[in-house]
């Protein structure tokens, strides 16, 4: 992924959404209206029994550094226990999807889809956490993936250049015009000096410098950093350990369950690795954080089951919650 990738894709995006939003959003004026903020933010179904309320609901948190791109207010927003589904092939076939609609909160990542695939990943989406350059793709599937009666919250990233508020980032103004068209979704944008927490974070974890070693950080790493806010447990379904790759005797799986015929996981686990040209994503560093974090947080993986091992050296396994607010 590119930064001038946001430059390039403006008008498409624009056209798009004017041609197609406008319909949708017509469509659904029956929907039911949003819940409030104190309310429960876990997603209904789309098809089938709504799971099982907890007589008592926890504390709603306030989260500065995740702002409304209508309104500027803070997310507010608090899970027991989340469910963190990957995009990964992992997946397939296991059927996990009723145990991770049980979870109160479910936690997806830029346009993975779970229609067609809802015995495997579940059918809930609390909270979609979406890179700049997928946008296009989420547009693509918007009937599903904009689908404002589950109540999901969305949250975008993206370099400052993108995201900037006056009028010049691409990305943000899209965002502004698709919650025009639909007013009903919740849109919020991750603000520059909350990205510049998640790089000194990088940096905090590994000893590596994000733009020196030309490192891009992944929907992945962005996502549990968010949850670790949101979330009092976190079940990660589809993640590798992060010396998965090293053996060949594991199975192939493709990158993306919902790309059957992409990329093979650890080819571009290791490709992206071992890259020192151009900016890559650190998929094997980031999960040997996230197994770092897992030692000391409520952090469990699922789908490979899995445990982190002992402390592996190097790495610095300081991450703390931020409190609500701060």
């Amino acid at each position: 992924m590119k930064i001038r990738v946001c430059q390039g894709v403006s008008g498409i995006i624009i056209i798009t959404m004017v041609t197609s939003f406008m319909l949708v959003y017509n469509s659904r004026t029956g929907d039911r209206s949003s819940s409030s903020s104190a309310q429960s933010l876990s997603s209904q179904r789309s098809d089938g029994p709504a799971p099982s309320r907890k007589p008592q609901r926890p504390p709603v948190s306030t989260l500065e550094g995740y702002t409304g791109v209508m309104d500027h207010k803070h997310l507010k927003m608090h899970c027991r226990t989340c469910a963190l589904v990957t995009s990964s092939g992992q997946l397939t076939g296991n059927k996990r999807g009723e145990e991770i609609d049980r979870s109160e909160c479910v936690i997806r990542m830029n346009d993975a889809p779970n229609i067609g695939y809802q015995q495997d990943v579940g059918r809930i989406t609390s909270l979609r956490v979406i890179a700049h350059a997928s946008l296009q793709r989420v547009l693509r599937s918007r009937q599903q993936l904009l689908n404002v009666s589950q109540d999901t919250v969305f949250i975008f990233w993206g370099p400052s250049n993108c995201m900037r508020r006056d009028g010049k980032g691409h990305v943000y103004n899209n965002l502004r015009l698709l919650n025009q068209l639909l007013p009903k979704l919740k849109i919020f944008t991750i603000s520059r000096i909350r990205m510049l927490k998640f790089d000194e974070l990088f940096k905090k974890e590994t000893g590596m410098d994000r733009k020196s070693s030309n490192s891009w950080l992944s929907t992945g790493w962005f996502t549990m950093a968010i949850a670790l806010e949101l979330c009092d447990r976190i079940n990660v379904y589809g993640m590798v350990p992060p010396d998965y790759c090293r053996s060949s005797s594991n199975p192939s799986v493709p990158y993306h369950y919902y790309e059957p015929s992409g990329p093979d996981e650890c080819s571009m686990y290791l490709s992206h690795e071992r890259s020192r040209r151009g900016s890559h994503h650190r998929f094997i560093t980031e999960k040997t954080v996230f197994a770092n974090w897992a030692r000391t947080l409520n952090i469990h993986f699922y789908q490979p089951d899995w445990k982190p091992a002992a402390v592996i050296s190097g790495m610095n396994s300081s991450y703390t919650l931020v409190p609500a607010g701060s």
